[in-house]
């Protein structure tokens, strides 16, 4: 179960008040590079795609936190609403090597319970495509895959399999290109003008 556009587009507008930041922005513009690839993709429900693509960064609703407990926060926040759907979201859409991002044992209880559930699903179209758009989205727009995976390094830094990572979402990019028989940046608006500005990266704690 998921909520419908209008109150997925309400809910981020709340969380929004609650802790202002660009972030909000960057999840409006998931959702819509979410919509905008899967009207192009044969058996996927555009509709849905975008409200996951929105949701998919809920959990910062609750202020400026780590990776893992943004992922928790949202899943939390998702199935305590009966949102199943865009709680999985919240789980998988920082993991693109899914189980294969951890060769070690998780450091806190959050990043044990995102561990246990990646463990248990296999990553599905959709997940794979709100994976995707969150490297293709940013807060000003939409950008190529590569200036977002540096932008992303650029604030967290350089972890051991960041280079594995970087290569799963290059696949995943590639396999709905051969779904589509295009690339995907056709269907992302302005996405040229867009890559070419260079604001500073922004990191937590700004907004």
């Amino acid at each position: 179960m998921l909520p419908d556009l209008k109150t997925a587009q309400a809910e981020l507008e709340l969380a929004g008040t609650l802790n202002p930041g660009p972030w909000t922005k960057h999840s409006e513009n998931v959702g819509l590079a979410a919509r905008n690839i899967a009207e192009k993709v044969p058996g996927m429900d555009p509709n849905r795609a975008q409200i996951l693509g929105i949701l998919h960064d809920i959990g910062r609703r609750v202020g400026v936190v780590s990776i893992p407990r943004h992922i928790v926060e949202g899943y939390r926040y998702c199935m305590a609403r009966g949102w199943e759907e865009t709680a999985r979201i919240c789980m998988t859409h920082s993991y693109p090597l899914m189980a294969g991002e951890w060769d070690r044992d998780p450091e806190d209880p959050e990043e044990a319970l995102i561990q246990d559930y990646i463990a248990s699903c296999q990553a599905d179209d959709y997940d794979r495509l709100i994976q995707l758009c969150d490297g293709l989205a940013v807060d000003y727009g939409f950008c190529i895959l590569e200036k977002r995976l540096v932008d992303v390094v650029r604030r967290y830094g350089i972890e051991d399999n960041t280079l594995d990572r970087w290569n799963a979402f290059f696949a995943i990019k590639e396999g709905f290109e051969a779904h589509i028989g295009a690339s995907v940046y056709q269907f992302l608006p302005d996405v040229g003008r867009t890559t070419l500005l260079c604001p500073p990266p922004w990191k937590p704690g700004k907004t």
